[in-house]
């Protein structure tokens, strides 16, 4: 059986990438700490409880499933955190990724997929961004992940260890079939606390920022199903295994959400309204940020079918109101 190590595979993205790689034909292994992960969601192959920072754990796990290629997801990554927190970030996102990656060379599993972030680019308000785009992060988040992507490419320079990139920026959505979705505690995305504020489970969303040089006066994101994120991710890997070499992807629309609009259409899936209050902007937010896709499209062959802001929320929804975890 061809296994795949799924770091982070027991949160939101890296669970909906387990169910892809298995509807794939691979047999996902999932690797996490369970810090910010849920048991419940491993539902898709083998479990493995352990610490990026373990080497030796790292070592038992890699001799014991002997995987063809790395997905990597686990890390930290709230902006407010990393500004305030941000040897966190370096700690965690960049130290337990180079412990991964040393135990991945040493294991000889030399394919290795990346999920990064187009934060590592900072903000370039008015463009759409794409591979090209300097990178100049805002925060320690951006920036951690950015100098992952460095050592990726000195490792590859090194021991030959081949790579997909993926940036991208707000992942949105869930399983239409309802295995798996989103479930944070505490939860800090904009949609699914959308939904608790619609259904009363928090008190009303804060809208961080209402004076930014936006139509609306909101800031605007980039949205992605997280359906097809994950797809993209596995078309990464038949990349690495067809032996075309290291890449770097953006995954994106091209368009962008402001705040607002996002409430407005979470109220037009769900009929009901929103409540939400204003409150000082976050620091490290940008103003816009917008990805493009065309590299993606043109050499995966990949298409954000679900991306649409509609289908993000109504699946969304679906999942709130019947999927959960428990500890």
């Amino acid at each position: 059986m061809t296994h795949v190590l799924v770091t982070g595979g027991a949160g939101y993205i890296g669970s909906h990438a387990c169910k892809a790689l298995k509807a794939a034909g691979y047999v996902p292994v999932t690797y996490d700490n369970l810090v910010t992960g849920w048991q419940d969601a491993v539902k898709f192959g083998p479990f493995e409880q352990g610490d990026l920072s373990d080497r030796a754990r790292l070592d038992a796990v890699f001799a014991t499933w002997k995987p063809v290629a790395v997905m990597h997801f686990a890390a930290l990554s709230q902006v407010g955190e990393a500004m305030s927190e941000p040897g966190l970030y370096w700690r965690n996102n960049v130290g337990g990724s180079l412990t991964l990656i040393e135990a991945a060379v040493a294991a000889g599993c030399m394919n290795f997929v990346f999920s990064s972030t187009c934060a590592t680019y900072g903000e370039h308000d008015n463009v759409v961004l794409d591979e090209q785009t300097p990178q100049e992060p805002l925060n320690a988040y951006g920036a951690s992940k950015r100098a992952v992507e460095n050592i990726l490419r000195d490792f590859e320079a090194a021991y030959g260890l081949n790579h997909v990139i993926f940036r991208y920026f707000n992942v949105a959505g869930a399983d239409p079939e309802g295995e798996v979705g989103e479930h944070h505690r505490p939860e800090t995305h904009l949609i699914p606390v959308m939904l608790e504020a619609i259904d009363g489970t928090r008190d009303a969303l804060t809208i961080h920022g209402t004076d930014y040089d936006t139509p609306d006066g909101t800031c605007i994101r980039d949205y992605v199903h997280v359906c097809d994120l994950v797809d993209a991710h596995v078309l990464g890997l038949k990349w690495l295994q067809d032996g075309k070499g290291s890449e770097v992807f953006n995954l994106g629309t091209g368009d962008g959400f402001s705040v607002r609009e996002v409430i407005d259409a979470s109220s037009a899936v769900t009929n009901k309204d929103v409540p939400h209050t204003h409150g000082p902007r976050r620091a490290g937010d940008a103003t816009k940020l917008v990805s493009g896709s065309s590299r993606a499209a043109q050499s995966l062959g990949w298409s954000p079918d679900r991306s649409n802001m509609r289908q993000m929320i109504e699946d969304a929804w679906t999942w709130h109101r019947t999927g959960a975890y428990e500890k």
